[in-house]
């Protein structure tokens, strides 16, 4: 017990007694701070020693037989239980979701049994995390679907990124399906970890079964005849063939086409230069001089995990990042911690929704641009200011003695602007001898090392470009074409790309995106999340289609346009559109393209189900049976 959150322990000692002094003023937790999880929530040792003892008599209690008092909170009984565990005040608009992350209210399709009509065949494209469960959902929802993955293995951008560092910058116990824990070793998982458990879920649902490994999906074509996709596949040797399926699923990520930039003399460069997404397989970085081009996530995690090994590095900065502290991002998980996710009733649920709360919607106002509010563009409302006071804080306290860093690294734009950022080291490994920080872009190779945009030359034996992802180009580089004839890439542009829900286009029938444009989480939390969502709204579609005997769903023009109405008049709103900075949300127009603009709650609200009257169904005049 000594290791239990205390907030946590709370909320399951009132379920197993109803006791309701256990939510007295005496044991209530505070807010905890940024983005620490407040283990202790903010209470004396005496105190938190009352609340392990009363957990104990009462698990011992449930254990022995007797059934809990509250099994299942609901309503405003949980609305007040989540204010009291957060230590603040959580708006009854959360109580829907909440209670579906704490198991206590399942959601239902709602969607009837099928009618004897046609078999629905679906292609899933990519392995990853959202393809992998969506062959979960299909093979239980009873469809017959076919996987295609361009890799020779499960996991997608945790299969293809190797680099060293490479992790999660989000708590492990979020960064799982809800329905499948996994016992991390660490509370912030790296690529390892993360891959493996991807690929043991593969295993014990037997997914594989399913996959065609090694095949690329080039092209898709829709057919108005019969109302399918035609999918020409390209296989590692060059072998093209086609599949035919009557619905697509688009799995492919957003993160995962590196972004390589053109730059002069390239070619000419002697050393070994190559995408930190690409990470050779042996290299040895010892004794050599390297530079890393990017200063974001990647090169976050890269530079903290080579610093000391090369005889010099150099990173190029273009722009400075806010980074949170976190003493958590390498800390072990306890074996205690384990033994109270696996043996104490509710914990593990009340442990991942309070990980939910706070690195989810919770900072979602401190984004929102208060028109009133003047610094001179550092922050955008009083809150986000109170952010940017603390992260500056602790910056200072990081590179305090080294003013020529701290000119360098403190950023001149509002906090959360970019994904907020975990320091793993970033900071310890720029106060060291043999490593420099150039605040100037690329502007070309020469045989022996980079140019910088002020026109310096920066020896290299080694250049990573850690310069991230083609961000705005969904479906990249795969060509395809709808009803109408025309091709996706022409309706959108090739950096606009618009969708109903992130995962509906008109003129594209039975075609479903995960990850699509602004799905993405720019204010926090779990991938996980959102593809559970995604992927139970897309399931739920196809059994619609199924169930009414349709052949296609397409959604309405009009729906789609005024559902990025609203999309673009919430951007508007909102801290990414700033003047002061760019980030990889947006597309050369300033239009976000990437990130949501919603609260988790609010595109939980949205897609939690079907709405037919959103789509065009098209009769079946097919025949034969299931």
């Amino acid at each position: 017990m000594r290791l239990a959150n205390i907030p946590v322990l709370l909320a399951v000692t009132f379920q197993l007694t109803g006791d309701r002094g256990w939510l007295s003023d005496r044991y209530r937790p505070t807010r905890s701070s940024g983005m620490d999880e407040n283990v202790t929530g903010g209470l004396t040792e005496e105190i938190q020693e009352e609340v392990r003892r009363g957990a104990a008599a009462a698990i011992t209690a449930w254990n022995a037989g007797t059934p809990a008092a509250v099994p299942r909170p609901a309503g405003d009984v949980l609305l007040e239980l989540l204010t009291f565990v957060n230590g603040e005040d959580v708006p009854a608009e959360f109580e829907p979701m909440m209670a579906e992350l704490l198991g206590h209210r399942p959601v239902s399709s709602g969607v009837p049994p099928p009618r004897p009509t046609r078999r629905t065949t679906v292609l899933v494209i990519g392995a990853g995390v959202a393809g992998l469960l969506s062959s979960l959902r299909l093979a239980e929802a009873g469809i017959d679907h076919t996987v295609v993955e361009k890799n020779q293995q499960v996991g997608g951008g945790w299969w293809e990124n190797v680099y060293p560092g490479c992790g999660v910058d989000t708590p492990s116990f979020l960064y799982s399906f809800s329905f499948e824990p996994h016992r991390w070793s660490t509370f912030f998982g790296k690529r390892d970890e993360v891959h493996a458990y991807l690929e043991a879920f593969a295993d014990r649902h037997d997914l594989r079964r399913d996959i065609v490994f090694g095949t690329e999906v080039t092209a898709l074509d829709y057919a108005e005849a019969d109302g399918g996709w035609t999918a020409t596949l390209r296989a590692a040797d060059g072998t093209v063939t086609t599949l035919r399926a009557d619905a697509v699923i688009s799995a492919v990520g957003v993160l995962n086409r590196p972004k390589v930039p053109d730059l002069p003399g390239m070619d000419d460069f002697r050393g070994e230069a190559f995408h930190s997404a690409r990470w050779p397989e042996g290299i040895d970085l010892a004794g050599r001089r390297v530079a890393v081009v990017g200063s974001g996530a990647s090169a976050m995690q890269i530079v903290p995990a080579v610093a000391g090994t090369p005889a010099s590095l150099t990173v190029f900065q273009r722009s400075p990042q806010w980074i949170a502290p976190n003493a958590d991002y390498f800390r072990p998980v306890d074996g205690g911690v384990h033994w109270l996710m696996e043996n104490v009733p509710f914990y593990q649920r009340w442990y991942r929704a309070k990980l939910n709360w706070i690195f989810n919607d919770r900072v979602h106002p401190s984004l929102e641009i208060d028109p009133e509010w003047d610094t001179g563009g550092r922050s955008v409302n009083a809150v986000n200011d109170g952010h940017r006071r603390f992260y500056t804080r602790y910056i200072e306290r990081q590179l305090r003695g080294r003013p020529d860093l701290l000119e360098k690294c403190l950023p001149d734009y509002p906090p959360f602007g970019k994904r907020m950022l975990l320091d793993n080291g970033w900071y310890a490994a720029l106060r060291r001898e043999d490593v420099g920080l150039v605040t100037e872009g690329v502007a070309a190779f020469t045989p022996t090392g980079l140019v910088d945009t002020g026109g310096d030359h920066h020896e290299a034996d080694v250049v990573v470009l850690a310069t991230g992802f083609e961000s705005t180009r969904y479906l990249y580089p795969m060509r395809v074409r709808g009803r109408s004839g025309r091709l996706l890439s022409e309706v959108w542009g090739e950096h606009d790309a618009r969708a109903y829900l992130g995962m509906t286009v008109p003129d594209f029938p039975n075609l479903f995106l995960l990850s699509g444009p602004n799905t993405g989480l720019g204010h926090g939390g779990s991938f996980f999340t959102i593809a559970e969502w995604q992927v139970r709204y897309v399931v739920e579609a196809l059994g619609l289609l199924r169930a009414t005997g349709s052949r296609t769903m397409e959604c309405r023009a009009d729906v789609c346009e005024s559902y990025n109405e609203a999309v673009d008049a919430a951007h508007a709103k909102l801290v990414w559109v700033h003047p002061k900075m760019t980030n990889w949300y947006r597309n050369a127009a300033g239009r976000v393209v990437a990130a949501s603009p919603w609260r988790i709650v609010d595109y939980f609200t949205m897609t939690r189900h079907v709405d037919p009257a959103d789509f065009v169904w098209s009769e079946d005049h097919a025949s034969g049976g299931e």
